[in-house]
């Protein structure tokens, strides 16, 4: 039975298609996974985070994010939490769909914060 159930979690946390490099999310990434898909998130990012009318977040994290108007930003923890709590502080460039805010508590943020890390 906890054979099952580790299955059955491995599935949701996308394992072989999403997950970090050894294809499995840590609990608090997991969390996130599920706070994205309940909130919504997933209908814009994608369900395993390759986006679809917004941006991907498979491979965000530590990469180089143009801007509207011309500007770069580095995707660090600063830079995810500020786009998911500011939707309009730092447009993605070629954005055509503006992100509605959200209201998530600081630990929600975490949680889909460190999905977003672990989707390389």
């Amino acid at each position: 039975m906890r054979t099952a159930g580790l299955a059955a979690a491995m599935a949701l946390a996308g394992c072989g298609a999403g997950g970090d490099s050894a294809g499995e999310l840590s609990a608090l990434a997991q969390e996130g996974r599920e706070l994205a898909s309940a909130r919504g998130c997933a209908a814009c990012h994608g369900d395993r985070g390759q986006g679809t009318v917004g941006p991907a977040w498979t491979g965000l994290a530590g990469s180089t994010v143009q801007l509207e108007g011309g500007g770069t930003v580095i995707a660090d923890g600063s830079y995810l939490r500020r786009a998911i709590l500011e939707p309009d502080a730092e447009i993605v460039a070629g954005s055509t769909i503006a992100m509605p805010e959200v209201s998530l508590t600081p630990a929600e943020v975490d949680a889909i914060v460190a999905y977003i890390e672990e989707l390389r």
